[in-house]
């Protein structure tokens, strides 16, 4: 357990706790909020870690330097998991039985703090702290670490399941919540596909506790997602609901990263490149592509004679989300180089650069050289390419990434999407090669740089002092301070 400060001048701060669920994707927002709570609002903040089942990322935040004072990270002692976890459970499943068992310790540790925190923040996986911490008498606020575009689904998820037989994705048409744009079925988050699992029960079971939230806020702002976020707010069947204030915070991402050892030699690999030339190639901290998927991938990159760097990862052939609990990590020995077609490293030496499982992302999508990018479309990554002005190839994986690829490429105009053959499931080498070459220097590819440009600077604007997301994240400073 970190030390906690304990001198007179920080005890009259106003304190907050945060409490993410594992998972990088979910930690990183809570933490870039708490950090400016700190840093800019004069605000001492508790940060609890899950250390159940943490992955190497997470373990490493307990060494980081980069902490301001006054954000102190406090661990949940490990739980033993023999009767918790099973090999057969999915990501929301596993996450949401972790939280349960371990957060039931959470309020003695609270009690041990110097003073209770004016306000607990969770994330959507952790709703059993309205249970656990009831006897505390804390307000609870939700962090949504997604679109807004699936907050607003998720919402109507309850009415969606009392009027709709059968399974979402068998609808004919799109499915639209209400003020809203629409969804369509093939793209819905992965949990809301089957509804005889325990993945759909568990998500069904948090969003529908987001009304006992004190406030929603989420990671985006109003140029991002205006239509959402004014059917939130405007939206009579939203009003009557009725549902918490949801507040717009973002774009809250990474801001400093560790960069050195490998970090290092790509950066100074990119110095070397022209301005806007490379297409960085990532998918995220989780996200893992099939065997035959990365040969094709690989071979597409070739092909589009483009400079790239790609972040190579063991593929996985069981599931696309199969090193979202060991991100960080290693890839279990294996040198992920050697699943690539034979001679590619070396065929595409001086225009790619190869590197295994991990680059410092968002210092390659802050550098000048960094052209486009092609993600999963995670939401922490998504934003993070828009806050730096880079365009996105979408390639979804798992989660809510294929409903954030639809957006990005059919709503907000800053991505292009491949799509495999008729009958594939695999996209070819032949459309990877032509989206690429298209992201990087088509027409599609200027359209895209100035849109994203634009946002660049709309989210500038939104976090800078006296734009809509500064100040929201200032008035909950003050409602703390009161």
């Amino acid at each position: 357990m970190a030390a906690t400060t304990t001198n007179t001048d920080s005890m009259l701060k106003p304190h907050v706790a945060f409490l993410p669920s594992p998972g990088m994707g979910h930690i990183i927002p809570l933490l870039e909020f708490a950090k400016r709570l700190v840093q800019h609002h004069g605000v001492r903040a508790t940060f609890f870690l899950i250390s159940t089942d943490a992955s190497a990322a997470q373990n490493d935040l307990r060494h980081s330097k980069s902490l301001p004072a006054g954000l102190n990270i406090v661990e949940i002692p490990e739980i033993d998991t023999s009767g918790i976890f099973n090999d057969d459970m999915k990501i929301v499943t596993r996450i949401s039985a972790n939280v349960g068992a371990s957060i039931k310790l959470l309020p003695a540790i609270i009690k041990r703090l110097p003073d209770l925190p004016k306000a607990l923040v969770i994330d959507l996986f952790c709703t059993q702290a309205f249970d656990v911490c009831k006897e505390l008498s804390i307000p609870i606020f939700s962090f949504w670490t997604a679109s807004t575009c699936l907050l607003a689904l998720s919402l109507y998820l309850p009415t969606l399941d009392r009027e709709v037989d059968g399974e979402f994705v068998d609808l004919p048409g799109p499915i639209r919540a209400p003020g809203c744009n629409p969804i369509r079925p093939k793209d819905l988050i992965d949990q809301l596909t089957n509804r005889k699992i325990e993945e759909y029960k568990w998500y069904y079971y948090h969003v529908s506790r987001l009304p006992l939230a004190a406030g929603i806020f989420v990671n985006s702002w109003e140029d991002m997602e205006p239509v959402d976020l004014r059917a939130l707010k405007e939206n009579a069947f939203f009003q009557s609901i009725p549902i918490p204030r949801v507040i717009p915070i973002g774009p809250l991402i990474k801001q400093d990263e560790a960069v050195n050892g490998n970090g290092a030699e790509i950066l100074a690999w990119l110095d070397d490149q022209p301005p806007e030339s490379v297409l960085f190639v990532a998918f995220g901290s989780g996200g893992s592509l099939s065997t035959k998927q990365l040969t094709e991938l690989a071979w597409g990159l070739e092909m589009s004679q483009q400079r790239f760097i790609l972040v190579a990862r063991k593929p996985s052939d069981a599931t696309p989300s199969a090193s979202f609990f060991r991100a960080g990590g290693s890839d279990d020995g294996d040198d992920p180089l050697l699943y690539l077609p034979e001679g590619f490293v070396g065929r595409t030496a001086g225009k790619g650069l190869v590197v295994p499982t991990w680059a410092p992302q968002a210092a390659v999508l802050g550098h000048p050289s960094t052209g486009a990018f092609l993600s999963h479309c995670g939401w922490n990554s998504t934003l993070e390419s828009i806050v730096h002005g880079v365009p996105i190839i979408a390639w979804p994986l798992y989660a809510e990434q294929k409903m954030n690829a639809a957006m990005l490429s059919e709503e907000v105009g800053v991505a292009v999407r491949p799509a495999p053959a008729a009958g594939e499931e695999v996209i070819g080498r032949a459309e990877i090669e032509r989206v690429v070459r298209l992201a990087m220097e088509g027409k599609e590819a200027i359209a895209m740089k100035l849109r994203v440009k634009e946002l660049k600077e709309s989210a500038l604007v939104a976090l800078n002092e006296g734009g809509q997301s500064y100040n929201n994240i200032s008035s909950f400073a003050h409602i703390l301070l009161e």
